[in-house]
């Protein structure tokens, strides 16, 4: 059974399970335990009958420990296990493990909010978050995950892919071209829906003066007051000139940023493999939790 006590003498293989160095688990530690004990002092506020003992007697359940139950959740995100798989390895059945998974994602979400590390979600947000970023250089681009083929034929429809021939989900994401942490995602949409429109309808508000690198998906997106630069596109017919192929691969040399952040959110396997949770919006909360947790990193460089 995968405890902390046995993991945290053991750096390296630390790193692969969880996706995090020891440090940055520890510098998150206490923020998910105050989140941990704020939503037990919720539960019993909302209590039809007042406890008849205190709060931890009884049976002791499979993660006693505060360190153990953050452990458990990063397991989960980083490997992204069956749940059958990830209640042996912490010693426990599948509806447990089922139980726990829920029970912890919102709440790593919330402690990596308190910490700081989420994108912002809403337009007016996005702005006020990139005002911070020194030299207010970002990147935009869009990242699809495979779902499982909806049952539904209409369902089926909707979330088809014809670009990835799977059933998919998209987010936008921006990036500080700076320090690579994601900045910004947008809603969680079907995959087929196009970059352009996707970010029109999200809309983000950008400072003044910003500059944003994006692809030829993006073709006629100018937020107002931003200077946008991308590659260009071949003319129909017609060859580019051997100046604008240089130009073209300067500046995919530049935006391969985005391509290495949304590398990063995507080590933690719940976002980067097939996704199988049917539970409504779990798919958005995960994807911006693992951007959370790509950030932490950011601030906590592993060593190889």
């Amino acid at each position: 059974m995968i405890s902390y006590a046995e993991l945290k003498g053991k750096s390296f293989l630390f790193k692969h399970l969880t996706g995090l160095s020891l440090e940055a688990f520890k510098g998150l530690w206490p923020t998910f335990e105050q989140v941990y004990q704020s939503s037990l002092e919720e539960q019993d506020k909302q209590r039809k009958k007042p406890r008849e003992r205190q709060r931890g007697g009884g049976q002791k359940g499979a993660l006693p420990r505060i360190e153990d139950k953050l452990l458990f959740i990063l397991v989960y995100f980083r490997h992204y296990p069956v749940q059958v798989l990830q209640g042996y390895l912490f010693g426990m059945g599948q509806s447990q493990a089922n139980e726990w998974i829920h029970r912890l994602t919102p709440l790593l979400n919330e402690a990596l909010g308190e910490e700081q590390h989420l994108p912002a979600r809403q337009s007016k947000d996005v702005g006020e978050l990139l005002k911070a970023c020194p030299g207010l250089e970002f990147l935009i681009d869009g990242t699809e995950r495979p779902i499982r083929r909806p049952k539904a034929p209409e369902k089926q429809r909707e979330k088809y892919s014809g670009k990835k021939k799977r059933h998919t989900v998209k987010n936008l994401v921006i990036t500080d071209k700076k320090n690579g942490k994601v900045k910004a995602l947008s809603p969680t949409v079907e995959g087929k829906q196009h970059d352009k429109k996707l970010a029109d309808e999200w809309n983000p508000s950008f400072p003044p003066g910003s500059s944003l690198g994006k692809d030829t998906g993006f073709q006629g997106y100018e937020p107002d007051g931003v200077h946008t630069w991308q590659p260009q596109k071949k003319p129909k017919g017609k060859d580019l000139s051997a100046e604008q192929k240089a130009r073209n691969t300067q500046l995919a040399s530049e935006r391969i940023g985005v391509e290495h952040s949304i590398g990063g959110v995507k080590v933690f396997a719940i976002v980067g493999s097939l996704y199988r949770n049917l539970k409504e919006g779990f798919d958005d909360v995960v994807m911006e939790t693992a951007c959370g947790l790509h950030n932490l990193r950011k601030d906590y460089p592993m060593m190889a």
